[in-house]
């Protein structure tokens, strides 16, 4: 994917962010699910790029957080679309100091969108999610 910082040489950048993924650096963890997301140097894999993002996001990847909440979004990766897990991670995307405008923009424009297909409780029962990770992993 053009503007992630994915090198051309994906057989190369395959090999390395595999390797720095399995040790879980989450910064590879997410390159690679970006890739799968993609399928850029990889086969399109709507599962392993939600396995790679779900590692990194739990880390705290703002990237892979924003894809995360997109994939719960369009049932990509998991068994059916989570409206509730979707807020929750493109929430989180959001209010991370580490996004990218372009990954802003898009966990903006997903929660707009969802927003619409949900019950104030469902909303509710997201933030609260969102809050509880939030408290979890602050350090």
């Amino acid at each position: 994917m053009k503007g992630y910082g994915i090198p051309q040489d994906y057989e190369i950048a395959v090999s390395w962010f595999k390797s720095a993924a399995e040790q879980g650096v989450a910064n590879a963890q997410s390159m690679l699910g970006v890739m799968y997301y993609g399928g850029e140097g990889v086969p399109q894999n709507d599962e392993l790029a939600f396995n790679w993002n779900s590692l990194a996001a739990e880390q705290g990847n703002a990237t892979s957080q924003a894809l995360l909440g997109m994939m719960y979004a369009g049932g990509r990766g998991t068994a059916s679309v989570d409206y509730i897990r979707a807020y929750m991670w493109l929430e989180l995307a959001r209010t991370n100091d580490g996004i990218s405008e372009q990954m802003y923009s898009l966990a903006k424009q997903g929660l707009d969108l969802i927003t619409n297909e949900m019950t104030s409780e469902q909303i509710a029962e997201a933030q609260s999610l969102a809050r509880e990770w939030q408290e979890k992993h602050q350090q």
